[in-house]
């Protein structure tokens, strides 16, 4: 394992109890968006996309039944058979491979995928090397000219969450925002599933830097929530089709945007090797 740290117990407790595979549901601003900057950016199937962090398969799943080749890797056995139940139940499009593996050191060859998503795993590692190591090791398997899709969560996450749930009126998660703000690293010692687990939080330009830093070509960091985020009924926008379309053309105006990226909960880095 190259001496790397093996997964927090506090992580895989979290995603034991959240049950991931029904987090993000059809009208999740996260999913709904994440998606339509996937299908943007990724070259046409059937190319072969790894899905590094892949979780229940929320979208390596759809994307394999929109005719790509689809690898899964997760560090936790419980996500890496939840998405294969997914997968067998479309039997004519289902995804090339479902395994448990590590961002920081993948089973798999040089240059040999056309697109690589880190979806989730620079979340949770916490140390910057450990970060560098997983995108350096995107960078040795995706082909000249392959795409990497990389999600982050933003420094200011949760004040936003906080401000918008209440959690800022409740004891403990003042401290939790303070740190997140002065060091990125957060922790949740109440155990409290709704304020996450064991995380780093970036900031727009350290993300930016981080990926290119290891060797990738940064074409740019998408707000994937946007202010839209802060939306109480957001789910119910997404859900009305004359109100949907609004509300996602207003993101993607300030999507770019630098002054903003910081209010959105998560960042979208697009790259190529």
């Amino acid at each position: 394992m190259r001496g790397q740290q093996p997964l927090d117990p506090e992580i895989a407790t979290h995603y034991a109890e959240v049950g991931e595979q029904h987090r993000l549901g059809p009208w999740s601003l996260e999913r709904v968006r994440t998606w339509e900057l996937l299908t943007r950016h990724l070259p046409p199937p059937p190319a072969v996309v790894l899905d590094v962090g892949g979780a229940a398969g929320v979208y390596a799943v759809p994307l394999a039944r929109h005719g790509y080749e689809v690898h899964l890797v997760d560090p936790i056995p419980l996500h890496v058979e939840q998405a294969q139940l997914a997968s067998d139940r479309q039997p004519a499009t289902p995804l090339a491979s479902a395994t448990v593996g590590d961002a920081r050191r993948l089973e798999y060859p040089d240059a040999g995928a056309d697109a690589v998503l880190l979806l989730g795993p620079l979340y949770h590692l916490t140390d910057r090397a450990d970060r560098l190591l997983a995108l350096r090791e995107a960078w040795r398997v995706l082909r000249p000219g392959g795409v990497l899709a990389a999600a982050a969560i933003s420094r200011f996450a949760s004040t936003y969450d906080g401000l918008l749930r209440g959690y800022l009126e409740e004891p403990g998660f003042q401290a939790i925002v303070e740190r997140d703000l002065r060091e990125g690293q957060h922790r949740n010692p109440t155990g409290r599933p709704e304020w996450f687990t064991t995380a780093y939080f970036h900031l727009p330009g350290e993300f930016a830097e981080e990926v290119a830093e290891a060797g990738l070509r940064l074409d740019g960091v998408f707000a994937v929530e946007g202010p839209a985020g802060m939306l109480p009924d957001v789910h119910e926008r997404l859900a009305d089709p004359v109100r949907r379309e609004p509300l996602l053309a207003a993101i993607r105006r300030v999507e770019a945007e630098p002054s903003l990226l910081g209010a959105s909960a998560h960042l979208l880095a697009i790259a190529h090797r």
